[in-house]
């Protein structure tokens, strides 16, 4: 098949990620593959050299049927067979591309979004793939005539292995993009409290908040115990040298950073979201210790310093849950061909 992805960026990011992950899965099984952003770091990553930049990113009508008419016009010169958007923005752009081409789209939901005009797009795909569980419910509650399945984002072998520190200094570590929603202001909060414990924090990653948090931290005098690493290239490096990992976002479809912390079985501090209540062993069951309200500074706290006291989560995650990635890849052309053959 001709497939053509498209979506706002390809900086640091689970989406990114995920495309990345995709897409050369894709490659290597024999397509042909296109992806349009407004390119990023990601970008030389990609195995089959086919990036087109178009302003994709822009939350501007103009810009975006501009950006729609010229993949329309690719879609025709290149025979795609499908058109895949990743975000909100992508899903306007591939529907009108789709109008204007008359190739069928499909759009993979990362995330809850807020209920309003800017999801009318989902209601025109002719399937939604959604990155756990949770998600599918939420799209499913708006668009119920349009065909959604869960498929997990696959990921590779990690690269080393996690082995319990028994050192006295307790190494924790974020990963992800510093925006409100991961709540990583919550996290340094609570670790302002225990300043006077032995601990260190790695934050691993970039984003609009980064000076807000870095101000925070030398408000709260533990600028000594913080250390913002930036973009990182091999994350896997980091988490084997660390003694837990932190996911204290306020939402989230499912997190790519959290899966790959419960591959290697690292311990891990989140919050109660229902995606990561999906990769507990039991995921009914009421009160895990290892999982925190969002954004409640007092919880985090006390989970904080007991891991730093007792080193135990108390929390049991199954990551047999977590495709690879040709696992993905082939659940995701599946959904393809339903499609196409449909066309």
């Amino acid at each position: 098949m001709n497939i053509l992805h498209i979506l706002p960026e390809f900086e640091e990011g689970g989406v990114e990620r995920h495309v990345l992950a995709l897409a050369n899965g894709q490659a290597a099984r024999g397509h042909t593959v296109y992806v349009v952003s407004a390119g990023g770091k990601l970008e030389r990553l990609l195995k089959e050299p086919n990036p087109i930049h178009l302003p994709v990113h822009r939350k501007n009508l103009f810009t975006a049927f501009f950006s729609a008419f010229r993949i329309a016009r690719r879609v025709k010169t290149e025979k795609i067979d499908l058109l895949h958007a990743h975000s909100r923005v992508p899903a306007w752009i591939a529907w009108w591309a789709s109008c204007m081409s008359g190739v069928p789209w499909i759009a993979t939901c990362h995330a809850y979004y807020s209920k309003n005009i800017g999801l009318t797009p989902y209601g025109r795909a002719r399937k939604l793939l959604c990155v756990s569980d949770g998600v599918r419910r939420f799209f499913e509650g708006l668009f119920p005539d349009i065909p959604s399945t869960t498929i997990y984002n696959g990921l590779d072998a990690p690269v080393g292995e996690w082995i319990p520190s028994g050192g006295e200094m307790i190494r924790f570590l974020f990963i992800g993009r510093l925006t409100k929603k991961k709540g990583v202001d919550v996290l340094l909060e609570a670790l302002g409290r225990l300043h006077d414990l032995s601990w260190t924090l790695d934050i691993v990653g970039d984003g609009p908040m980064m000076e807000v948090l870095r101000s925070d931290v030398y408000s709260m005098h533990i600028d000594h115990k913080v250390r913002f690493i930036g973009f990182h290239d091999t994350p896997d490096e980091l988490m084997t040298t660390a003694s837990c990992f932190l996911f204290p976002s306020l939402q989230e479809g499912m997190g790519l950073t959290l899966m790959r912390a419960v591959q290697m079985g690292l311990p891990v501090l989140s919050s109660d979201l229902p995606p990561v209540r999906e990769l507990l062993l039991d995921p009914a069951e009421k009160q895990v210790p290892c999982l925190l309200p969002p954004g409640d500074v007092g919880a985090w706290e006390d989970a904080l310093r007991r891991f730093i006291i007792y080193r135990r989560t108390g929390g049991a995650f199954d990551s047999r849950k977590i495709p690879n990635v040709e696992e993905m890849v082939e659940k995701v052309e599946n959904a393809y061909f339903d499609v196409v053959k449909y066309s």
